[in-house]
């Protein structure tokens, strides 16, 4: 099963200047609502379940973080849909605002390419929006795309995975928590300092300093490395929606590229039931010590007094992956790129650098200090950290990076095309949808869509595994169309 719908849904930081946290959530409501692009308001909220878990049971309350808290108690009363202010794009995409934070959900992909590619253009959809709120208001907004506020706050860059529900609670478990402990080494995003724990100059992962516990259905607190939110969008009685919220935001498309080709290679060992076998004993702390070691020597202490290092997990799955998977073009190329960074980070880290976020930030950091004659827990530190993620390009140190040869060139994408056309997945339907028959549009939803059909209304279910025509409908009836995509009897 090489093909695996899935999606990331990232939540980007901003700074108003003379705006506080107390602000945050009208601010993020107003960035969404200022969006210049063409868009449906009307999502359907009727098939989401944040508090369902995969393990059978559904969660009396999710654990709240007090300071959020206080912010939402702050606020005035206000309907769901004017506090998501939620937007569907041309694209399919979902635009919302997310505890105070924009939050982009790219259009469901199947190649890697398509999801690293819609990735980016979220980059844009926030950048732009934030410019129009900026003439708005008067003033210039910075936007950032990373984890963390350096303040105890963090916020998710979230990746979705549409799996068979077949492939079983215990196997997705034992599959994916060994590979997200050891993941960000490939692909983390990196940060100068902790927020929890010991003082570290410099780490991986943006999210290490967070996890609470190996497992549970928390996403705003007490966060685990597995999430077990059972909210499918889909027909849960045959699929299941692998929610993970542990990994970093990338601005390197590779690191995008591989986050996720890493994650199907786990999956398609599982669906075949042959999973590298890793029993963690610490899973929370071994995730801490890989993000702080910055080593693929990093030590793993495993259960039975045992132990091994991240290096070894990484390349059981590669293994397997070679003998056992017939992979597409694309997951070959990951497969290869894994096993080449990897030597590259003992013979040649420059090299490794400008295919990793986290390290090619690490470089920068590095330089900088040495040029300045400061420590790592000078402030100026993470400044410099923060503007690595800043999105526009003058203010910004990513494309300057890029322009210099430190990070690897990225892939040319058209934007028009991203924010107008997805992949022919059921997000295709979507956008069709928004764009030709939005008059008719009564709400939708990741999984279906309602439309006005003589003063009917009919709702019709987008199903995951099934290929949508990426042409224009030739047809302006609606009643025509919903026939063309409904499923088959």
């Amino acid at each position: 099963m090489n093909r695996i719908l899935a999606g990331i849904e990232t939540e980007y930081g901003f700074s108003i200047p003379g705006r506080g946290a107390v602000d945050q959530i009208d601010d993020a409501v107003g960035l969404v609502s200022s969006y210049p692009g063409p868009s449906f308001i009307g999502w359907d909220y009727r098939f989401e379940s944040p508090r369902s878990d995969l393990r059978g049971f559904t969660v009396e309350r999710l654990a709240e973080d007090p300071i959020d808290r206080e912010f939402d108690r702050a606020a005035p009363p206000r309907r769901m849909e004017e506090v998501r202010a939620d937007r569907v794009l041309a694209n399919g995409a979902r635009f919302y605002n997310d505890h105070g934070h924009p939050e982009y959900a790219t259009p469901e992909c199947w190649s890697l390419a398509g999801l690293a590619a819609h990735d980016r253009a979220g980059e844009f959809v926030v950048l732009r929006s934030a410019e129009a709120l900026g003439k708005q208001i008067g003033a210039e907004i910075d936007v950032y795309k990373n984890n963390t506020d350096y303040h105890g706050a963090s916020y998710g860059t979230h990746e979705n995975y549409l799996v068979p529900r077949s492939i079983g609670f215990e196997n997705l478990v034992q599959a994916l928590l060994p590979l997200f402990v050891v993941r960000p080494l490939l692909c983390g995003a990196g940060k100068v300092g902790s927020e929890h724990g010991a003082w570290v100059d410099f780490q991986a992962s943006q999210r290490a300093d967070f996890f609470a516990e190996p497992v549970n259905a928390e996403t705003l607190y007490r966060r685990p490395i597995f999430n077990t939110r059972d909210e499918p969008h889909a027909d849960p009685s045959t699929w299941i929606r692998l929610h993970v919220i542990c990994g970093d935001a990338n601005r390197i498309e590779g690191c995008t590229r591989r986050k996720a080709a890493l994650v199907k290679i786990a999956l398609m060992l599982a669906l075949i039931g042959e999973i590298p076998n890793w029993a963690l004993a610490d899973p929370v702390h071994a995730a801490q010590i890989v993000s702080r070691r910055l080593d693929f020597g990093a030590r793993i202490d495993l259960q039975g007094g045992s132990w091994t290092t991240a290096r070894h997990i990484v390349e059981s799955y590669l293994d397997h992956a070679d003998r056992l998977l017939d992979l597409d073009d694309e997951l070959r190329q990951e497969v290869d790129l894994c096993r080449r960074l990897m030597d590259a980070f003992d013979e040649n880290f420059q090299e490794f650098s400008r295919s990793v976020d986290w390290a090619a930030k690490y470089n920068l950091l590095l330089h900088y200090r040495e040029e300045e004659g400061i420590e790592w827990r000078d402030p100026a530190m993470q400044a410099v950290d923060l503007e690595y993620h800043e999105l526009d390009p003058v203010n910004g140190l990513f494309e300057a990076m890029v322009e210099s040869g430190a990070i690897e060139p990225q892939v040319g994408i058209d934007i028009g095309t991203l924010l107008t056309q997805p992949e022919s997945t059921r997000a295709m339907a979507r956008s069709q949808a928004v764009t030709n028959f939005r008059q008719s549009l009564v709400s939708c939803c990741w999984r279906s869509l309602t439309l006005d059909v003589g003063g009917r209304s009919l709702t019709v279910d987008l199903e995951p595994d099934r290929e949508y025509k990426s042409e224009q409908p030739d047809t302006q009836d609606v009643l025509e169309w919903i026939r063309s995509i409904a499923p088959a009897k």
